[in-house]
């Protein structure tokens, strides 16, 4: 039997697979389907997400196994993601033995068939302390959180849109925007990127560079020569609620980088 992974939330772009036909293929096919939900897993709770990225979101509880990390979008620390599996038989095969730490079960046991083992559980404690706090509903606090991250993206997409200095793909699915200053030439406008993103850093706003194959930006290039396979862009990734309330200040900085890059 083969395996299939879908990625629901990439975390370089936010993307996220199309689940459901992902299901409708392996049942024809018989193949496992792993949902790495590693950065994106807790929009599963927005309401604000597109009906396609919803559908997606919808039918993971469908999926063979699931890995999720509360490092990103949990409030936890990092060391607390884990692998759910659908069927807990599997454990059979991660079984370990050491009789010096658990030798009084006979039944599958977490320190014998998980890699935390004998370690203390403050990682554990914290992330249910933070469930109980902020419990993963929809329409909850939490959830709200997460609505504001992706718009606070949008925001920052349709600025990015109205702005002709730059090129950009499609609207956000999660809360990471891609974005990259127009140019002649792939080539150039790469250089740029890595210009716009030092003075953006001066500036303390600290963005990312990715990249990404220059077909992700296709339907926003006309005109570009496509010297290169691959575009250098800028990645903001507007992970915390209160990045709704800080897009204006993000913008009006980038906005000063990209005059002062284009001008020198």
């Amino acid at each position: 039997m083969g395996a299939v992974v879908a990625t629901m939330g990439t975390t370089a772009t936010g993307s996220v697979d199309p689940l459901k036909e992902i299901f409708e293929l392996s049942r024809t096919h018989r193949v496992h389907v792993h949902a790495d939900a590693a950065y994106g897993g807790y929009f599963a709770l927005a309401s604000n997400l597109t009906e396609e990225t919803l559908s997606a979101f919808k039918c993971l509880g469908e999926a063979d196994s699931i890995v999720i990390d509360p490092h990103k979008h949990g409030l936890q620390p990092y060391g607390c993601g884990c692998i759910v599996f659908h069927d807990p038989a599997v454990g059979r095969l991660y079984k370990h033995e050491s009789p010096y730490t658990y030798f009084s079960s006979r039944e599958l046991h977490l320190g014998e068939i998980s890699l935390e083992c004998s370690r203390a559980g403050a990682s554990a404690v914290a992330l249910w302390s933070t469930q109980k706090l902020l419990p993963l509903v929809r329409g909850g606090e939490f959830a709200k959180g997460l609505e504001s991250c992706r718009e606070a993206a949008l925001d920052l997409h349709r600025r990015l849109l109205g702005d002709k200095r730059f090129i950009t793909a499609f609207p956000p699915e999660l809360d990471i925007v891609v974005f990259a200053p127009r140019a002649a030439s792939v080539a150039e406008a790469s250089a740029l990127t890595r210009k716009i993103f030092d003075a953006s850093a001066r500036r303390n706003l600290h963005l990312a560079v990715a990249e990404l194959p220059t077909d992700f930006f296709a339907a926003d290039m006309a005109g570009m020569k496509r010297d290169r396979p691959a575009l250098a862009c800028l990645r903001s990734v507007l992970m915390k609620p209160e990045h709704r309330e800080w897009v204006g200040r993000i913008w009006a900085i980038l906005d000063e980088a990209t005059t002062e890059t284009l001008s020198g």
